[in-house]
């Protein structure tokens, strides 16, 4: 049950160069004589193991039109602490899962086995589906089942990622692994110059709790106990780069917890895309903010720092990656100063307000004061209409929310009556909201008719009914 201790909050952690933060409060020396104490599974000690890459999932097949690709959720053993292996639940047994690199335009059919001993559910969280393929909480794969999932690809190059939505169960699947990237790759993206190939890096940032074996420890709403941090699925690991532009893709995959970024002792950052693709033009930055499910893109210049280290931390939870730059590279990349020009927006045809909060007579997690009733549908909208979404956090004490919407991109008009910070400007499916707080969203449903969620993407509370029901009517 929820209760009014789960607060999300940002510390002021001091950024120290690398040799500064020397061995992990959480490791332990291991003994080595015969007879010793049991081994008990614990953190690798800081910037020993290397950053791993997602494996790229290949097609078991093309037509002119599509790529066809086969997946299945199955449990397997990952190796993540040192002195013991991690049951996980993972696409293709991977953690995190593998990446699907589609084609704007082009097709993509997915048929997803659930070998697990439970349902599933797939939701392309950013993708613009039809609705029997957005992963709706009762559109479930049953043990031993095989689903077909058609993505149209029809929006512009962005990082996407792919992630369980089962009833009721996908705040503890997809803390046990089930989620992975799904990026779109478009011509004028391509055009641009932006750093590709191997210098264009998905990293997916998350927390978790480990009992004394290695196993991954899930009570819902355990936001505090979540202390490991990982990275591309390894604790504190180190990451080689040359010494030149490199862009990354950062996600935030944690149930709960929100990230402050920050790369060295404050150093400048380009972002240039976020949920929706690329922004209109980069943005200088100092620091990432990233709640959960939401995705930055930032080009970093390693240009001149071979030979040093340079650390990625966040504020409250310390180190997350070191990276180890070597010798230059050849570069042709560039950051244009114009990245994609934003339409301008119309005018709405409709206003709607929603509201999330916890009800303090339960402790139940509501949207416009319901929990979430999937055979009800809350909001009914024409296709085609463009509306204005005013979303508030409606707990004032200590607890954070944030809002994502399934089916369409949306941008974002103002946060408590200001406008919205450059990092904010382009197109969004997920925003963070603080106590009391509200954002005014504009969205154009263009998309399939049929029946999608909305929900607060602090998925331990979409899990506890923190969702709705929208459906698109002609």
């Amino acid at each position: 049950m929820p209760t009014r201790r789960t607060v999300m909050k940002a510390g002021g952690a001091v950024l120290l160069p690398a040799a500064a933060y020397g061995t992990s409060a959480l490791a332990a020396a291991w003994p080595n004589e015969r007879g010793a104490r049991p081994v008990r599974a614990e953190v690798p000690e800081p910037f020993s193991v290397r950053m791993p890459l997602p494996a790229t999932l290949k097609p078991v097949a093309r037509s002119s039109t599509t790529d066809y690709y086969v997946m299945t959720a199955r449990k397997a053993n990952a190796q993540i602490l040192r002195g013991a292996t991690t049951e996980i639940y993972g696409y293709d047994g991977q953690f995190p899962g593998p990446t699907i690199r589609a084609r704007a335009g082009r097709r993509v059919v997915l048929a997803q086995t659930n070998q697990l001993d439970m349902d599933t559910a797939v939701h392309l969280h950013g993708g613009h589906t039809p609705p029997a393929s957005d992963g709706f909480p009762l559109d479930v794969i049953a043990p031993g089942k095989t689903r077909i999932y058609e993505y149209p690809n029809r929006q512009q190059a962005t990082t996407l990622w792919y992630h369980d939505h089962a009833h009721h169960m996908e705040a503890e699947h997809v803390y046990r692994g089930l989620h992975g990237f799904y990026l779109i790759e478009d011509p004028a993206e391509a055009e641009l110059g932006l750093p590709s190939g191997e210098f264009d890096v998905p990293i997916m940032l998350r927390d978790a709790r480990f009992a004394d074996d290695g196993s991954l420890h899930f009570v819902a709403e355990d936001f505090q106990n979540r202390t490991t941090i990982l990275t591309n699925g390894r604790p504190q690991p180190y990451f080689p780069v040359a010494a030149r532009r490199y862009r990354f893709r950062l996600l935030n995959g944690s149930n709960l917890r929100s990230f402050v970024l920050r790369l060295g002792a404050g150093e400048e950052m380009a972002q240039i895309g976020t949920d929706g693709g690329l922004l209109g033009a980069p943005a200088t930055t100092r620091e990432i903010r990233i709640s959960p499910g939401e995705r930055v893109e930032v080009v970093v210049d390693f240009t001149g720092r071979e030979g040093s280290q340079v650390i990625l931390a966040d504020d409250h939870a310390g180190p997350v990656l070191r990276f180890d730059v070597g010798a230059p590279a050849y570069d042709a990349s560039r950051v244009p100063a114009v990245l994609r020009p934003l339409p301008p927006l119309g005018e709405p045809d409709v206003v709607r307000q929603m509201s999330l909060g916890i009800d303090p007579q339960d402790f139940t997690f509501k949207i416009n004061g319901k929990v979430f009733d999937p055979h009800r549908v809350d909001t009914t909208i024409r296709r085609g209409d463009t509306e204005v979404w005013e979303v508030t956090n409606g707990d004032t004490f200590t607890i954070p929310h944030n809002f994502h919407m399934h089916l369409v991109q949306f941008r974002v008009l103002s946060r408590n009556g200001r406008p919205p910070v450059p990092a904010e400007g382009g197109w969004k499916d997920t925003v963070p909201l603080q106590p009391g707080e509200t954002v005014r969203l504009q969205a154009t449903f263009t998309g399939p008719a049929g029946r999608y969620v909305y929900h607060c993407h602090l998925i331990d509370h979409s899990s506890h009914a923190m969702m709705a029901t929208m459906e698109i009517v002609d």
